[in-house]
This record gives C-alpha cells, sequence and structure tokens, in this order.
C-alpha cells in the first residue's frame, strides 16, 4: 500500500465505491466517525487480487464493534463459465492452492476494469482452454460466500468451438468433456466440489440448457 495509512486507503475506497458503504435499514451499520475507523483498522492488506477491510459497525442490537470482509479489487464483477461443446460440457482440472488439491471445476476469473462481463468472459475461455465463443448466455449472478466476500461473480454458459491449449501455467493439468448428467453425477458423488462449478450447472439446468 505504499505510504498510504489504512485509514487513508478506506475512505478512498469508500469514495470511489459507494455501494460498499451503503446502509440498509435494519441491517448492520457501518459507521463514518474518523476515530471508529481507525480503531477498526481500515484498509488492513492489499495486492492486486484483494483487499481485506475492516469496518466500524453498530449491530442491530445497538452494540458497536468491527466486522471484517474481503473484497475484489475492481467494481466490476468476476465470471465463471460453463463451456457447452455440442451437447456435453467441459470441465477443467485446476490445482488450487488454497486447498492444496486438484478440483475439477469451470474456467472463471477476477473482473476486469474497463472490459464488459461477456468480454471478460470470453477472455476467460480463450486464455484458460483457448476456446472461442459462438454464443454466450448469461445465467444470473452469484454471491460466493455472504458472510465475509462483498463480491459477486457473473454466471456464463458458452457455446465454444473447440478446448485448444490449456494454461498449464496456471495450474490446469487436464480437460474433460462429459454429458451434463455426467457433470451432475459428479456432484453428487463428491468428484466436483467446486461450489462455482455447481452454482453455474444448477443455473444452467434451470435455464433449459440441461439437453
Amino acid at each position: 500500500m505504499g505510504g498510504t495509512s489504512g485509514v487513508e486507503r478506506y475512505e478512498l475506497l469508500r469514495a470511489q465505491r459507494p455501494e460498499l458503504f451503503r446502509n440498509e435499514p435494519g441491517g448492520i451499520e457501518i459507521l463514518s466517525d474518523p476515530a471508529a475507523v481507525a480503531a477498526a483498522g481500515g484498509v488492513l492488506y492489499q495486492d492486486p487480487y484483494v483487499m481485506l477491510v475492516r469496518d466500524p459497525v453498530r449491530f442491530p442490537d445497538g452494540r458497536e464493534g468491527t466486522y471484517i470482509r474481503s473484497i475484489g479489487p475492481t467494481a466490476e464483477p468476476g465470471c465463471v463459465v460453463l463451456p457447452l461443446l455440442g451437447d456435453e460440457v467441459v470441465l477443467i482440472e485446476h490445482f488450487r492452492h488454497a486447498t492444496r488439491s486438484w478440483h475439477w471445476e469451470l474456467p472463471r476469473g477476477f473482473g476486469t476494469g474497463g472490459v464488459t462481463d461477456e468480454a471478460n468472459a470470453a477472455k476467460e475461455l480463450d486464455e484458460e482452454i483457448g476456446a472461442g465463443v459462438l454464443e454466450l448466455i448469461p445465467l444470473g449472478v452469484l454471491h460466493p460466500d455472504t458472510g465475509v466476500l462483498g463480491d459477486r461473480v457473473r454466471l456464463f454458459a458458452a457455446r465454444i468451438d473447440k478446448v485448444g491449449v490449456l494454461a498449464g501455467g496456471e495450474g490446469i493439468r487436464s480437460a474433460l468433456t462429459v454429458p451434463f448428467a455426467e457433470a451432475e453425477t459428479m456432484v453428487a458423488d463428491g468428484r466436483i466440489t467446486d461450489a462455482f462449478t455447481m452454482a453455474a450447472l444448477l443455473r444452467a439446468r434451470l435455464a433449459g440448457l440441461a439437453g
């Protein structure tokens, strides 16, 4: 964060992204008193991928305290894309540092400043599986963890032209093309545990894309 204090970064964030500080009637109120912000800490940590914020708050029962949350680096939402190759679903086997495990999941990525949601989805498909988009189908919004994450992601299905070169440098070692029903079986039997992937499959079925 250079020489900028956590409180200064917090006030800058409040000015740039006021939607993150709205107070709803009956909810947990974010306090704006400078002394309360300073005591809470404001922006505790920031890098190109995540911002960790501790807010001063007043709870519905009148107690005052703090609440911590993680916020993405841009106002633009991330994306998760369900690739459809013909009548089948494309899954990727991706190593995730957080769990120290391989996971069957869908291509996804952070939001990108100045890039539309649709362009961001196409970019992720190209970068992760070397695929071009024939048709992009919006599947709505997902909040991954309402308890700690202040972010949202856009879900899409995409009819693609091929599976090309995988992004091995990002920890993707293989791709699997399966019928939609088999992908759902992988959820049921525990081979798929990634919440983004499960949510996109559910939204796609509800949208009539399961075949």
